[in-house]
């Protein structure tokens, strides 16, 4: 059974993008595009070459924004203002993702790349804000991104996790590397399943995958 490899987690951390809302939601999409504009309008650069930086820097920093700080200065409050300025209204509330969610022993976190109060308005609009002891974005992590350690070091830190005694469930297997380093039992929400050695359990379906967990 599933359950048993989780029997000893006490605080269980969560992705938000892409991780407590289905990909279909395609938020990112139009993140994506504010991305692009955002960066069209501090370079001077077409479309498509602005997305393709967009691009690069995630891979190379973890985030966008690490890329635009380190080379263009840019007020990281001012980015994250405008990228998460998006329509989220068609997204519902999720009951039994909250059943599966209040399921679980222990405290339950969010940590994401992105804001704060994106992460926040998420979290409303799907219903699972009071599922939730705490929610850090990547101002918590000084605008460090995920998966770099230090990123995951100042959250942590601040949270006063034991990493030994916790879960983290990502979308991103990338950002699993540090949390197994550390000791945490790692998920990958994705489809396709990853093949990374430092991921424990795959599910494309959360839902279902907590669902095991309780039981």
């Amino acid at each position: 059974m599933v359950a048993k490899y989780f029997s000893h987690v006490e605080t269980w951390v969560f992705d938000l993008d892409n991780t407590l809302y289905p990909p279909s939601a395609n938020l990112f999409g139009q993140m994506d595009l504010r991305f692009s504009n955002y960066v069209q309008r501090l370079t001077g650069l077409e479309a498509d070459a602005a997305l393709r930086l967009c691009h690069d820097y995630w891979d190379s920093y973890g985030s966008t924004l690490m890329g635009l700080i380190e080379h263009h200065d840019v007020d990281p409050h001012h980015f994250l203002a405008d990228v998460h300025d998006i329509d989220i209204s068609h997204l519902a509330e999720d009951e039994r993702l909250t059943d599966a969610l209040r399921g679980l022993k222990g405290r339950k976190i969010v940590y994401t790349n992105g804001s704060e109060n994106h992460a926040k308005r998420v979290l409303a609009k799907r219903g699972l804000t009071q599922q939730f002891d705490a929610v850090y974005g990547v101002e918590h992590a000084q605008f460090a991104a995920k998966p770099t350690e230090g990123a995951f070091a100042r959250v942590f830190t601040m949270d006063g996790l034991d990493t030994t005694k916790a879960a983290m469930i990502e979308d991103e297997a990338r950002n699993l590397r540090v949390p197994h380093a550390l000791g945490m039992r790692t998920v990958h929400v994705h489809r396709p399943k990853s093949n990374d050695d430092f991921v424990h359990h795959h599910s494309d379906d959360l839902t279902d995958f907590l669902s095991q967990v309780v039981r």
